[in-house]
């Protein structure tokens, strides 16, 4: 399974005018070997660039005739459990979340806030994920996924797209790396425009990187402060095959270069954005990836679903 550039542009066809236009701002404090670029998708619809492909997957299939009266289900009570609710709202469908009864009051309020019926089963993830896809089976609900699908891949990917409109000439994308989703369709992009994509990934949480040396999917550890948004225990097809066929350079961050970027965004630009954010920013700052002189460099800051109390200092 690969995803074209087609796939892209069809999404944003689909969701322009739909989602928030990124905006772009100066890093040049960060790194000076060449031009630095951040791209503030983290002030995307529900705090991160999940929106996108949220909006994607469910226009998709209305579009098609194959989105049922049931709505959509998912288990997540993180970033795409919120960008599916949040997408469903907009578009008038109804969304069931399921959750663990551990997860935090807050998400479940936000997460009803958007409109969705959440449910709350069991103590681990596994258990909500076991009764989200039986209850798809009983109802009929159109199961989303957070990051493994074309459509999720291909909303996430209309990030590039907008990217390259307002840095045409730019050389090169950074971007953090969990399951692949975001990866996978930037990557797309990416390489239609002739930008080659850096893969950031955290030392202990390396699906991607681990699957490229493997020339497979791997299970992979999961164990890294940036867990929550990047602790996806295997990579997609979808992102190998990126990763394979396209001007691609993976590499790894350590955990303490991940929280040293994250306080430097805060203290420097006032940013509060997530660690999986700062993990693309840490590429940078620790000479993982060192630009070319004059190299023409955009970091995407994925999201800031974060607490900024441990900020404040």
């Amino acid at each position: 399974m690969e995803l074209s550039y087609g796939d892209v542009k069809a999404a944003a066809d689909r969701i322009t005018g739909h989602v928030r236009p990124v905006a772009i701002a100066s890093g040049d404090a960060i790194a000076t070997n060449g031009e630095l670029w951040l791209a503030l998708e983290f002030m995307q619809h529900t705090g991160s660039f999940k929106a996108r492909g949220a909006r994607n997957f469910i226009q998709a299939h209305q579009d098609d005739g194959t989105l049922p009266d049931a709505g959509v289900t998912i288990a997540s009570g993180g970033n795409a459990g919120l960008a599916c609710a949040w997408a469903a709202r907009e578009q008038d469908v109804r969304a069931t979340v399921f959750l663990p009864t551990t997860a935090p009051l807050v998400k479940v309020e936000r997460l009803r806030g958007y409109g969705a019926d959440v449910r709350l089963v069991g103590a681990e993830y596994a258990d909500a994920l076991a009764a989200c896809r039986e209850f798809a089976d009983t109802s009929g609900a159109l199961p989303s996924h957070a990051y493994d699908n074309p459509y999720i891949a291909a909303g996430a990917g209309t990030l590039m797209v907008e990217i390259h409109h307002l840095l045409p000439q730019l050389d090169t994308i950074v971007v953090a790396v969990g399951g692949g989703g975001l990866f996978a369709g930037v990557a797309t992009a990416a390489d239609h425009y002739g930008v080659r994509t850096i893969a950031v990934e955290p030392e202990h949480c390396r699906a991607l990187h681990d699957a490229i040396q493997a020339g497979r999917i791997v299970d992979a550890t999961v164990d890294s402060v940036a867990a929550d948004s990047l602790g996806a225990r295997r990579a997609t097809e979808l992102a190998l095959r990126a990763a394979q066929n396209y001007d691609v350079t993976s590499v790894l961050v350590p955990d303490a270069d991940i929280i040293a970027a994250r306080l430097a965004l805060w203290q420097d630009r006032r940013l509060a954005v997530e660690h999986a954010a700062a993990t693309a920013v840490a590429a940078l700052t620790t000479d993982a990836y060192r630009p070319e002189p004059g190299e023409r460099v955009c970091v995407v800051l994925c999201g800031a679903n974060t607490d900024p109390a441990d900020l404040a200092r």
